[in-house]
């Protein structure tokens, strides 16, 4: 097994008690995140509906569309593929995506964020992340990136996921902001 591998099994059992054991975590980091970094003027977001033991950013999700702001959910549309993002509003129905995920229906309207709220298995200090594997928000991030326009990458987590260092390989992007029940900090140092 593979470094990577090894550490995201360990987190995930982390997880799983620190999700049983922080049930306001959720609340706590929307705060953070609204009190340090705040949704940039009319830009779109991105969000998650957490599954099993992820870290609840749907505070956020409604935070942001009770802002005014346009909130789309990742959707696989195929393996070694960025993510397309449909809309979303608070009670909206969601319909099984890849792995069972929810997801929007085919037919909501297309979403291209600039401020992503990237789920993560653990986290260091440098803005890197630890994810399921799959490269998704990372294909994503470099296709977002590149278009020109300014795109702000935010990994959202519990606190007691972060580790000294995540394994990484030069394709893994960096985060810009890492938030937490415990707080809210930009990723400053150098890559």
């Amino acid at each position: 097994m593979d470094e990577k591998a090894l550490q995201r099994r360990r987190c995930i059992e982390a997880r799983k008690l620190l999700h049983a054991s922080l049930v306001d975590a959720g609340e706590r980091a929307c705060r953070h995140f609204l009190s340090a970094i705040g949704f940039p003027a009319g830009a779109s977001v991105s969000a998650y509906v957490p599954v099993g033991s992820e870290f609840d950013v749907l505070p956020l999700a409604i935070a942001a569309h009770d802002n005014g702001h346009e909130v789309g959910m990742p959707v696989v549309v195929a393996r070694d593929r960025p993510l397309v993002f449909r809309a979303w509003i608070p009670g909206d129905r969601l319909e099984p995506g890849a792995r069972n995920i929810p997801v929007p229906p085919v037919d909501a309207a297309p979403v291209v964020p600039r401020l992503l709220l990237v789920p993560m298995l653990a986290f260091d200090s440098r803005g890197y992340r630890l994810g399921y594997g799959g490269g998704f928000y990372d294909r994503t991030l470099q296709k977002l990136r590149r278009s020109g326009q300014p795109v702000t990458a935010v990994g959202v987590c519990y606190a007691g996921l972060e580790v000294d260092a995540v394994p990484r390989q030069t394709h893994d992007a960096r985060l810009d902001w890492i938030v937490t029940e415990e707080g809210a900090w930009p990723t400053g140092e150098p890559a």
